[in-house]
């Protein structure tokens, strides 16, 4: 038995018939998805750029200021695998257009925020609307391609996706030139073109899609995965008494997440699908791959402004060439998985990722962007160039067509949970590095010029790039035993 005969089989359902739309509105449907989920990137993406900016224009303290993040992210791990199962329950395209319609929402909540409790508010709305919008991008391309065109739609939606994602901090950069304290603002209004013309999309040439009525929502495991995710997040960012406390207890409650998984009738996580090792396989890569990337993209910026002498435009230079070599290069690597298998992809992008990681954390003492830091973020670029397509063309084609949604969404919450737990924990990392706090020294993330800063802000980072590349490497040994092909 093949392992998608498995997956089929064990779901106990039939499958559903490729139908969301007409054959000659596919592209239509492809637009949609990519327009709506980039909202939802570039906004996962945009506060490692201007957090200083938000931070200053709303009179943040620092803890604040990181669950600007964090709370988007919590948002998003813990709900994404409802957003996937209401997508599933309530029709693709319903779970869909009501994600857009709360983010934008959401959105102008974020540019008319002029408190920090303001901003923590509507960016956890924004999770929660991403939940739904995001596994739904991939859910309703599923849908709307058959398995033979799906590969190359989706490495069309994952260049869109991930170049997006890296055009977020080069966004805060032109806004903040424009505009040095509320230039912040407009990259939530850019968010209002974008979800009108996906949302009109979508009505306009979606067929009606009535899900599976009468199935449940896991409401209880939701909770559990929000309450688990999030105190050990805060764990790792509190102070040191107060973190393993916190810490055992959220992992304790992540435990009896698991457990009410298998024996929820309807889970959010039906936990035999990870009897395929196919679909397994590529979600412990996605965690390690994420981890590693998040936490350079969100530490970098920081770094190279707080005490490199880098402003927030220049880091363009480091962000746009991989993002341009992700758009231009996925399409075509989606298709060269089809044809020659995912694994030699994923194993070589996430070796060369680990290899530019690793001269990121040897060169972090020498404080030069231009010439080590730029270089290297332009190799890693070229890496998440070969990776991006095949990964998500295994995840969608490690499920059957039932379970689209659910596989999208727990690809998603895999992927959001290794960024969240990279921002909390290199976070921490960075300020055991950077050492005493002194008048020389003011600390891991503010800007000064002395070469005491400079000198811990470069061993603070270099410990998140070392631990960065080990989990990038790591992610290329399980691609490469997990989608081995047997003899």
């Amino acid at each position: 038995m093949s392992e998608m005969e498995m997956t089929a089989r064990a779901s106990g359902e039939t499958l559903v018939p490729v139908a969301i739309c007409a054959p000659e509105h596919r592209r239509a449907i492809l637009w949609a998805a990519i327009l709506a989920s980039s909202m939802g990137f570039i906004d996962s993406s945009v506060t490692a750029n201007a957090l200083p900016a938000m931070r200053a224009s709303l009179g943040a303290s620092l803890h604040e200021a990181q669950w600007f993040s964090g709370i988007y992210l919590l948002a998003l791990t813990a709900l994404i695998l409802v957003g996937g199962a209401l997508g599933d329950r309530f029709g693709t395209a319903r779970g869909f257009g009501l994600g857009i319609v709360l983010f934008v929402i959401s959105s102008l909540g974020c540019a008319l925020a002029f408190s920090p409790e303001a901003m923590i508010i509507a960016r956890g709305l924004q999770g929660v609307a991403a939940a739904l919008m995001v596994p739904g991008s991939m859910a309703i391309i599923g849908r709307a391609f058959p398995r033979e065109e799906r590969g190359a739609a989706l490495g069309l939606w994952a260049a869109a996706s991930i170049a997006t994602a890296s055009a977020g901090p080069i966004l805060a950069g032109l806004c903040l030139m424009v505009d040095p304290v509320a230039g912040w603002r407009w990259i939530f209004v850019l968010n209002l073109p974008l979800g009108g013309v996906s949302l009109w999309l979508l009505v306009r040439f979606a067929l009606a899609d009535t899900g599976r009525p009468g199935v449940p929502i896991d409401y209880i495991g939701a909770g559990l995965a929000t309450v688990g995710f999030g105190l050990v997040a805060y764990g790792l960012s509190a102070e040191t008494g107060e973190s393993l406390l916190l810490m055992a207890v959220g992992f304790a409650v992540l435990a009896g997440f698991f457990a009410w998984e298998a024996r929820c009738p309807a889970p959010m996580i039906r936990l035999s699908m990870f009897r395929v090792r196919r679909f397994s396989t590529i979600n412990l890569a996605t965690f390690l791959l994420y981890f590693a990337v998040t936490g350079i993209g969100f530490y970098l910026p920081m770094t190279a402004v707080s005490a490199w002498g880098a402003d927030a435009l220049e880091m363009a230079a480091a962000f746009l060439p991989g993002a341009v070599m992700i758009a231009t290069l996925s399409t075509r690597m989606g298709k060269l998985a089809d044809r020659f298998g995912p694994a030699r992809f994923l194993v070589s992008g996430a070796v060369l990722v680990a290899i530019a990681q690793v001269g990121l954390a040897v060169t972090a003492h020498e404080a030069l962007y231009w010439t080590r830091a730029v270089p290297l973020m332009w190799l890693s670029g070229f890496g998440m160039a070969l990776l991006v397509a095949p990964l998500t063309t295994v995840v969608m084609t490690s499920a059957s067509d039932a379970d689209q949604g659910a596989a999208s969404g727990i690809n998603n919450a895999v992927a959001r949970a290794a960024s969240l737990l990279a921002v909390a924990l290199m976070g921490r990392m960075a300020a055991a590095g950077y050492g005493q706090i002194t008048t020389d020294a003011p600390g891991f993330g503010v800007i000064a010029s002395g070469a005491a800063h400079v000198a811990a802000t470069g061993v603070g980072f270099a410990h998140i790039a070392a631990l960065a590349a080990v989990a990038a490497l790591a992610s290329a040994l399980v691609s490469a035993w997990g989608l081995r092909q047997p003899r």
